[in-house]
């Protein structure tokens, strides 16, 4: 048994998610982590709500409320509809935690000591319209290197190049759009990237053959290009104070921690947080800190964050010259576009998380974005690839040989499973098949290539349709009773086989083929090759009951409806 720690990027406070954020992060990295504990790993599968900055600030004083207040509100607002979508998270935690201040400050004050942060004088926007310094995201101009007319001040949207406001073409302040901007002198810190860039070059060596290669192009990319020293504070009310013992005179000034400093801090924050809670059990460092513990560390994000989680927290953390346990894996995603466009929070372009979960269940949700995930390329939600997916693979392909197995056969032997003859040669081809595309399936997902998994669950659930129509029992039943009782007997075991299989990326579905049979004993986490090809887990005269329709058949009502809703085609 190995231990795994998983983190998915934070999502951010401000506005409940779309399905591309959802799709990139948190719901890969539950995947993953569900597989990982029923293959008897020790696994702590980590995230948060990314807290500071500006955004938050803006938006609950849009609101009238203080920004603790709306920082609350939304955590929980968050976190309910990921529990809506059944993300198992071992813990769900805050980046303006008390945790993660004092890790925060702390790794903060190590940097230092160890010559790797200074202050610097800088010349920074203000805004005379708004009456205050600008932070990066809030000033919006042209990138200088695309051409994209919308580009934030810290972060190219369209070509993810990393910005300084003084980068931008035409700039203007993204609060009241006045260009009445002038530069002025201020006091930053700076992380000493560039005294660090050899030790992070040594580490992504080391490791990055084992990323995905976009994770591990856009790292070598940076690093290539060269670090840069970067200003890791900012002038907001809401953050992770700078410290007074270490800087009084810009903890006087009201200086905060950039939230790219702090937020993947969090991890760790997050950690202690969920160690807190129960702390004669649960020891943060033990999977934090690498002389203590053997610990594989998996990343989950969209690439957009990959520059940041693979050369920022890693210079971050081989500052401190601290122990820290460093990832071993970034899986990295590409965007997940709606009908060819982005799908955008602040532009409200595509379907957001709880209008999803308001239409139809997590499990149509979670089986779709799985299936389709952006892994090699950029990848399009239209409303016509998720009615064919959900009707042919869900309903026909998994849901529609659960139901008239199970009815059927209730039908024509009553309520128990059926004993029937000895398996027999069709029965053997049928074990042999699902043995190997178990193993085929694991193979995919111990690679974290979710969208081949999907295609060997497909085929898993298909190969029960091949076999069903191969022995055809509403035929068999007129000539050989005994023969169509053992194909009914040996399609149930195929249920109870899909459903500890298929839990990984529809949960709930799982759990309901499982309650179908009333098996006391039933403490099955995984089925093991021999089970497989023996499909024998559910004994003659096991009691059960045909569960409701598993996924019900979307119709072309439906698709109107959504498309009417929701938009088909991007403006």
């Amino acid at each position: 048994m190995a231990r795994h720690l998983i983190t998915s990027a934070l999502p951010y406070i401000n506005g409940i998610k779309h399905l591309g954020n959802m799709v990139g992060s948190m719901l890969p990295a539950d995947v993953y982590s569900r597989y990982l504990r029923q293959r008897g790993h020790d696994v702590l599968f980590i995230c948060a709500t990314d807290e500071h900055g500006t955004p938050a600030e803006l938006a609950a004083k849009e609101l009238g409320v203080p920004v603790d207040e709306f920082c609350a509100q939304a955590h929980e607002a968050q976190k309910a509809v990921y529990d809506g979508f059944n993300l198992a998270f071992d813990y769900f935690g805050r980046s303006s935690s008390p945790q993660n201040r004092e890790i925060t400050q702390e790794i903060a004050r190590e940097l230092k000591a160890n010559g790797f942060i200074e202050e610097r004088a800088i010349r920074q926007v203000y805004s005379n319209a708004d009456g205050r310094f600008l932070p990066d995201r809030y000033i919006i101009g042209t990138c200088p290197h695309c051409g994209y007319d919308k580009a934030r001040g810290d972060q190219c949207e369209n070509c993810t190049r990393v910005l300084d406001p003084t980068d931008l073409i035409d700039p203007r302040s993204a609060i009241s759009g006045s260009s009445d901007l002038e530069v002025r002198e201020t006091k930053h810190l700076f992380l000493l990237q560039s005294a660090l860039a050899g030790e992070v070059e040594a580490w992504v060596d080391q490791r990055a053959d084992n990323w995905p290669v976009l994770a591990s192009s856009i790292a070598r990319k940076w690093l290539t290009e060269g670090l840069h020293d970067r200003a890791i504070t900012r002038d907001l009310d809401w953050g992770v104070p700078v410290p007074a013992d270490t800087w009084p005179e810009l903890a006087a000034e009201g200086k905060v921690f950039y939230v790219w400093f702090d937020a993947p801090i969090e991890y760790i924050g997050a950690t202690k947080e969920w160690s807190d809670q129960d702390p004669e059990n649960r020891d943060w460092r033990s999977w934090w800190w690498e002389s203590e513990a053997d610990v594989h560390y998996t990343q989950f994000m969209g690439k957009d964050n990959v520059p940041f989680h693979s050369v920022m927290f890693p210079a971050t953390q081989l500052g401190t010259r601290s122990p820290w346990k460093m990832v071993d894996v970034i899986k990295a995603f590409n965007w997940l576009n709606y009908y060819g466009g982005k799908f955008s929070t602040s532009q409200k372009r595509g379907v957001f998380t709880h209008d999803a979960l308001e239409i139809l269940p997590a499990d149509y949700w979670r089986y779709f974005m799985m299936a389709n995930a952006p892994e090699s390329d950029d990848t399009s939600f239209t409303w016509e690839h998720f009615t064919a997916t959900v009707n042919k693979d869900l309903a026909d392909t998994l849901g529609n040989f659960v139901n008239r197995v199970l009815s059927f056969s209730r039908k024509r032997f009553g309520d128990a499973v059926p004993e029937g003859g000895e398996p027999g040669e069709a029965e053997a081809r049928l074990g042999e098949e699902i043995a190997r595309l178990l193993a085929e399936y694991e193979e995919h997902m111990e690679a974290i290539q979710f969208r081949k998994a999907a295609a060997s669950l497909r085929a898993l659930w298909s190969a029960g349709n091949s076999y069903l129509e191969e022995k055809a029992p509403w035929l068999e039943i007129k000539t050989n009773k005994e023969g169509a009782a053992l194909t009914l007997r040996t399609a149930m075991n195929l249920i109870h086989l899909y459903a500890v299989v298929s839990e990984p990326f529809i949960p709930t579905s799982s759990a309901t083929m499982r309650a179908a049979f009333d098996l006391k004993d039933d403490t099955a986490v995984w089925v093991t090759q021999e089970e497989a090809k023996a499909l024998a887990a559910v004994p003659v005269g096991t009691p059960f009951t045909v569960p409701p329709v598993l996924f019900a058949k979307l119709t072309d009502e439906d698709l109107a409806a959504y498309k009417e809703r929701f938009g088909g085609e991007t403006e």
